[in-house]
């Protein structure tokens, strides 16, 4: 079953090209396209990363904003270094971390990405009780710690509860938009909301 699962990912175009242009994943391409439709990265912007590592979004996104922008990202996993990105290794939900990312952002943030997901079980009820808890905090980082006029980008699974999520981001931006990258596997159910403008 390993050996089938490394098969089909290595053989991916999108892991392939990854791995030729040295990028740290797949999910490099995730952002470009999301970048290139949305035109969130500019030079000299403040952005958070959740859920960063292997780094590729990180990578991408320091490319992006430097020479005078700033990144802090965040995992549970560790991340090899990335030459002006400051990473905070640990779970952002938990209090102690949530604050470590509020007190080292202190100027606000004009950009936050997360790509981050709760483990999922398979088991509705329980899956989308972590997404609702997971998107409550990143909605609690939003008010701490963006500017106004500001975006988030963040993956969610499809799900039945995709509407109540979509309400709850409204109530703080302008404009809310459902991309899924072409380098998503078209398998999967993951999808990501864009939301531009942040009100307050």
């Amino acid at each position: 079953m390993i050996n089938n699962w490394l098969k089909v990912n290595f053989n991916d175009f999108f892991t392939k090209k990854a791995k030729q242009n040295k990028f740290r994943s797949r999910s490099w391409f995730k952002l470009d396209e999301i970048n290139r439709k949305y035109n969130l990265l500019k030079p000299g912007i403040s952005v958070i990363d959740l859920g960063s590592s292997p780094g590729s979004w990180s990578q991408y996104t320091i490319s992006k904003i430097k020479p005078n922008g700033k990144v802090i990202a965040c995992d549970i996993l560790f991340m090899y270094p990335i030459n002006g990105v400051k990473f905070i290794q640990g779970n952002f939900c938990d209090d102690e971390i949530f604050y470590k990312l509020t007190t080292v952002s202190k100027n606000k943030m004009q950009l936050i990405l997360s790509d981050a997901a709760p483990n999922i079980s398979g088991i509705s009820l329980i899956d989308n009780k972590n997404f609702y808890n997971l998107l409550t905090k990143i909605i609690l980082l939003c008010r701490k710690v963006l500017a106004k006029n500001g975006n988030l980008v963040m993956k969610i699974f499809y799900n039945g509860e995709m509407n109540r999520y979509m309400k709850i981001i409204s109530l703080l931006f302008n404009d809310i938009k459902i991309n899924k990258p072409v380098a998503s596997k078209s398998k999967s159910k993951e999808v990501y909301i864009i939301a531009i403008k942040y009100k307050f």
